[in-house]
């Protein structure tokens, strides 16, 4: 069976690439993915991960603010990654949510719904 693979990012190309799961063993922490197009670091976003198009700056926005917030997109064990805001302006209530509330933005950004 041939290993399971998993989605890595390029946020300057808005680009993603499924490549075989980053092994801890091999490398000790220096597997480190090229992206074939600048040759820039890929950042690994986990299996569940459906790309923006190329042409959606918003959504490529979007994804950008949630991985600079530690949000990826791994599956549990029996369902995808949970809610994920796909607009700049969900982005935005749930900042807003954050800082009037005090709640940590990255667990305020993956809130289906806000109280």
């Amino acid at each position: 069976m041939p290993p399971a693979k998993t989605s890595f990012v390029c946020l300057p190309c808005r680009a993603s690439y499924k490549q075989p799961h980053p092994t801890p063993a091999r490398n000790a922490g220096s597997d480190q993915r090229v992206c074939p197009r600048c040759a820039g670091t890929l950042i690994h976003v986990g299996s569940a991960f459906a790309p923006p198009p190329r042409r959606d700056t918003e959504g490529w926005r979007v994804l950008s603010l949630l991985l600079h917030a530690g949000i990826h997109f791994h599956k549990s064990c029996c369902a995808g990654p949970g809610y994920r805001p796909r607009t700049l302006r969900e982005v935005r209530e749930r900042m807003t949510y954050a800082r009037r509330t005090g709640e940590p933005i990255d667990r305020a950004l993956v809130r289906p719904e806000l109280p």
